[in-house]
């Protein structure tokens, strides 16, 4: 498939997505939602320009301005409740689709990722930003509140007193408190350093078993909201899969030769 508001590039199995509607902000409009949904469908299927499934991804936007600066509000302006309700969903599943993929995910932020761009951003593993991004969920300014999964995970990353004041004020904030509260693991001085500081991150993950860290992803991701004893449970269970696996039999036979290990995710 040809992509129209995406960039894709791979390299040694590393895969970066940009947002390529600088005009716009790399607003989030139903075109772009949908090419997200194409390239996990060609990821999943290892067909097209995809090839072979990446063991990490960095998503960011096009130029210095944006990340993403929201949702498309004039396409938004147009729609019936239906619409709206669809559109909501078509964005709620980009970020599944980003929370379920088998390996991790880094969003790199530089400039404004606002409203549907914090939710992209939240959807993922983790997030580096540069000094000038800026954050928020300001829905509540347009009569709105976060649709596309904003509500749910950002009281995940900094708890419910935060994310109530953020969202009910709709206030944006710089990188620096982002920081301070949770919601962004690093802060970089340019976005050409943040996206080689992301890919040298990446590049450390995929010398691990890939199967080791999907697992990871999978089973964290699944304990939110569940009890101690259902969380430990699904730990156990991940833990036994990973045991009868040919990475853990490599990875501890490598340990006891003292030699580097090679994975083969399975």
């Amino acid at each position: 498939m040809k992509y129209e508001t995406l960039k894709i590039e791979t390299d040694d199995r590393l895969m970066t997505v940009t947002i390529d509607r600088p005009r716009q902000l790399n607003a989030l409009s139903e075109a772009v939602l949908g090419e997200f949904k194409a390239l996990f469908e060609e990821i999943d299927s290892k067909e097209g320009p995809v090839g072979e499934s990446p063991l990490g991804m960095i998503l960011t936007g096009e130029g210095e301005k944006a990340f993403v600066a929201g949702a498309d509000i004039k396409g938004m302006n147009e729609m019936t409740p239906e619409e709206g309700e669809s559109f909501a969903g078509l964005g709620q599943e980009v970020g599944r689709l980003l929370e379920r993929a088998p390996f991790p995910v880094v969003a790199c932020v530089n400039g404004y990722a606002l409203g549907g761009g914090c939710e992209l951003a939240m959807a993922c593993d983790f997030i580096y930003a540069t000094e000038g991004a800026v954050f928020g969920q300001p829905e509540v300014n347009l009569g709105l509140i976060p649709g596309f999964g904003g509500l749910v995970r950002l009281l995940r990353y900094v708890g419910p007193g935060r994310a109530k004041e953020l969202i009910y004020s709709g206030r944006n904030i710089k990188a620096e408190e982002a920081l301070s509260i949770g919601l962004v693991n690093k802060v970089f001085p340019s976005k050409a350093r943040m996206i080689e500081e992301a890919r040298k991150m990446l590049e450390l993950i995929k010398t691990k078993s890939p199967l080791a860290v999907s697992i990871c992803k999978e089973t964290i991701n699944s304990m939110y909201g569940q009890s101690v004893e259902k969380a430990l449970e699904r730990e156990k269970e991940g833990f036994l899969r990973v045991f009868a696996s040919d990475d853990k039999r490599e990875g501890v036979r490598a340990f006891v030769e003292k030699r580097p290990a090679v994975f083969k995710g399975r």
